[in-house]
């Protein structure tokens, strides 16, 4: 009793099968498998049902339509084959199967080792570096295309391009893209490609197919020569589950080869959708600044007036400002006119008699001009007889007389005539004009400085 109390409550069958199909999608992913194919049966729908199996033991397995559709040959009975997918559980019945989304012929994995090998080779080298990508251009103007003229993968490009943005140039390098020696070839058209420097970018393109087709998209001349080539590079090779090494080698990865127009071409449309609300944003910008503006211009009209009215009203200003004026002006004349009266009339209040002051003045001008007449002719006088006397004692009215004064060559005057030395120069000044000579008597030294 107490066991069935606290034992958990049972699972639903639906409920064992959901959580069962949960554990298998997450804890067997991408795993392959071998064996024989047996019980094939081709559905009407397209889809194919049969069971791998192999001398022990079988499991169930579904190909789906969209995947049946990229088979190069049908399946047949009995074919040894290798598949990989979700690994699930029909819910329905709990039967264990497989939802097979890539298949190939037993004995493959001998590509895929080399495969491995080459792709592990060429990363060592730094060739799927993300450093040495570029970019796509933005708005390219030529595409070039690298594939077969055959294929339907060019007509979903073109049609892609045509349909995105119809004024793109489109140039074409064809190319085999399956077969004997077309890695070769296509390695050629990616280099003429490059070479030319026609094109803003390089789709290197072609459809879905085996694991055998797809191939010469894996050989080591076809990835240098997307890695070598100076023009962007995107890859569309096979469906969006294909991965080959060119996706590593281009630039950029496409899981389609109408994936790869759709990544180079602008979408016309969502150009015209993005033109069309940049219009509706700059409208209503425009718009609103148009309506702040005039509302300002209407704010300003208010302030700004006429010139006439403004001069009216400076003139009247004037007016009042002048009749202020006068009327102060007036009014302090008058206070200045009656603080002059009174002024006047305390001073002649306090004037004194200035009558008898004025004789008095008048007689001493006189006496004045009296005494400096007086003075004057005194110190003239005297002045002419120190003229006289100054003429007397004039050394010039001596030499007039028939002296004259006798100087040595340095121009002192010589008084006694023991200070004539023999031979000495000397000369000798009279009235009106002056003689050299030369001692001829006396002691024979000369002055030191004669």
């Amino acid at each position: 009793m107490s066991d069935h109390l606290f034992s958990p409550p049972p699972l639903a069958v639906s409920q064992l099968n959901a959580l069962a199909r949960q554990l298998l999608e997450q804890n067997l992913a991408n795993v392959w498998v071998s064996g024989e194919i047996s019980n094939l049966n081709h559905a009407s729908s397209g889809h194919y049902y049969f069971s791998l199996k192999d001398q022990q033991a079988q499991v169930r397995c579904a190909l789906f339509k969209s995947y049946a559709d990229r088979l190069t040959t049908p399946l047949r009975e009995g074919e040894h084959i290798e598949l990989t997918g979700k690994i699930t559980l029909y819910e329905a019945r709990g039967e264990f199967q497989i939802n097979v989304t890539q298949l190939r012929s037993s004995g493959m994995g001998t590509l895929f080792e080399a495969y491995e090998r080459l792709k592990q080779q060429l990363a060592q080298e730094g060739l799927f570096d993300e450093a040495r990508k570029q970019e796509l251009p933005a708005h390219p103007q030529t595409i070039g295309i690298v594939t077969s003229t055959a294929t339907a993968a060019l007509r979903d490009v073109v049609a892609t391009l045509n349909r995105r943005m119809s004024a793109l140039n489109i140039i074409v390098y064809p190319t085999p893209v399956q077969g004997k020696s077309s890695h070769y070839q296509i390695a050629q058209a990616i280099a003429t490609a490059d070479a030319r420097q026609e094109v803003d970018v390089l789709i290197v393109c072609r459809g879905g197919g085996s694991i055998e087709d797809l191939w010469a998209f894996n050989e080591e001349v076809v990835l240098r020569a997307i890695a070598e080539c100076s023009i962007p590079v995107i890859s569309g090779v096979g469906h969006e589950t294909d991965v080959t090494l060119s996706d590593f080698a281009a630039d950029v990865r496409a899981p389609t080869p109408t994936g790869a127009a759709e990544m180079v071409s602008p979408d016309a449309q969502a150009w015209r959708q993005y033109i069309a609300s940049l219009h509706n944003v700059m409208h209503t910008a425009l718009q609103r600044r148009y309506q702040d503006l005039s509302q300002r211009i209407d704010w300003y009209a208010r302030q700004v007036k006429h010139p006439n009215e403004r001069i009216a009203t400076q003139r009247q200003q004037l007016r009042q400002q002048q009749q202020q004026l006068d009327y102060s002006m007036q009014n302090l004349l008058r206070q200045r006119t009656q603080y002059l009266q009174w002024q006047q009339a305390q001073l002649q209040a306090a004037a004194p008699s200035i009558k008898q002051w004025q004789q008095t003045l008048q007689q001493q001008q006189q006496l004045l001009q009296q005494a400096w007449q007086q003075q004057w002719q005194n110190q003239h006088q005297r002045l002419k007889r120190q003229q006289v006397l100054l003429e007397a004692l004039s050394p010039q009215q001596v030499l007039e007389r028939g002296f004259s004064v006798i100087k040595n060559r340095r121009g002192k005057v010589i008084t006694s005539a023991d200070d004539l030395k023999f031979g000495q120069h000397i000369d000798i000044v009279f009235h009106s004009s002056d003689a050299a000579a030369q001692v001829t008597r006396g002691s024979p030294q000369q002055g030191l400085f004669d």
